[in-house]
């Protein structure tokens, strides 16, 4: 099967590695939100990409959910030492690929490119593209006022009320080489578990990304982030509460109801009333959860195949 898949954050990296150890590894794509990318200290910082990265090379912090596993702050100290920001906290092992990739996007490179360098020289067989070539930052609109999504995820870990989330320059954005093939010519497309509303529609908003997810001929299954009536991590129910959408699956399918065909739920959580479904265990704390969560979906989406 080759597989598909948009996401952004922990929930979808988890997602993605389910897949590749579930024996799609050869065969999987994954799209990968940079609405999340900003520039801290001179660097291009590419948090979801970066996510994905350390979660397939096995050098992710579990216990976090983000980060590298054994890293140290050196850096940091000494920035602080300096009276320089640290609210956005970059660890020394992780410097690596905010430099490296910073230093190649400054001589011309693509990010697509510097992505696929990382992959291989990590052993990483699943393909890895960003959404886009092009600039798309997320901006929330809150109590506070505007907020960059990063100044609002960390800097505020998430605190301000949310009344409106937009995507500076998604209307110009061009989809990234090879993303609109690679939905086109899917045996499935799968929605990660990702927060629908700060990592996957950055995604949607990009117009070519949108028209290859109405196009495609593949299945195009959800896996829903709402365990037990809320999310399993970071704000999304918070955000649905603040914006007046009741944190269940009615709402989520009614969010993707442009494009998806069926939506996994987790049994804890009654099913949409207005697409199929399929409802099993969909917390991922294990690497077993993770690839159960992956095979579920996939028969969700086989099952959806003439």
């Amino acid at each position: 099967m080759k597989a598909v898949v948009l996401t952004g954050g922990v929930g979808g990296a988890k997602f993605v590695l389910g897949l590749e150890r579930s024996g799609l590894a050869d065969t999987v794509t994954a799209i990968v939100n940079t609405g999340d990318d900003f520039r801290h200290l001179g660097l291009h910082v590419s948090p979801d990409i970066d996510t994905l990265l350390y979660a397939l090379s096995g050098k992710s912090n579990v216990a976090q959910g983000w980060g590298r596993e054994g890293e140290t702050w050196s850096f940091l100290s000494a920035v602080q030492e300096l009276g320089g920001p640290d609210w956005f906290r970059l660890g020394d092992g992780d410097l690596a690929l905010h430099v490296l990739r910073s230093e190649r996007l400054a001589r011309g490179e693509t990010l697509s490119a510097i992505v696929a360098d990382f992959a291989a020289a990590w052993g990483i067989p699943t393909r890895i593209l960003p959404m886009s070539e092009d600039p798309v930052r997320t901006f929330v609109d809150t109590d506070e006022g505007e907020l960059e999504f990063q100044r609002y995820f960390v800097g505020r870990q998430c605190a301000p009320k949310v009344s409106a989330i937009r995507f500076e320059g998604a209307q110009a954005a061009r989809a990234a080489p090879g993303v609109v093939d690679a939905i086109l010519s899917a045996d499935a497309v799968f929605i990660a578990p990702s927060n629908p509303y700060l990592s996957v529609d950055p995604l949607l908003a990009v117009a070519d990304i949108a028209a290859a997810l109405e196009q495609t001929r593949a299945p195009i299954v959800a896996i829903s982030p709402i365990v037990g009536g809320t999310a399993v991590k970071g704000p999304t129910a918070k955000i649905m509460a603040e914006l007046d959408i009741a944190p269940d699956n009615d709402a989520i399918a009614d969010h993707y109801a442009a494009f998806v065909d069926a939506l996994l739920v987790d049994a804890s959580d009654a099913a949409p009333a207005a697409i199929p479904a399929r409802a099993t265990h969909t917390l991922m704390k294990t690497l077993d959860d993770k690839i159960h969560v992956a095979r579920e979906a996939m028969a969700l989406a086989k099952s959806l195949i003439p």
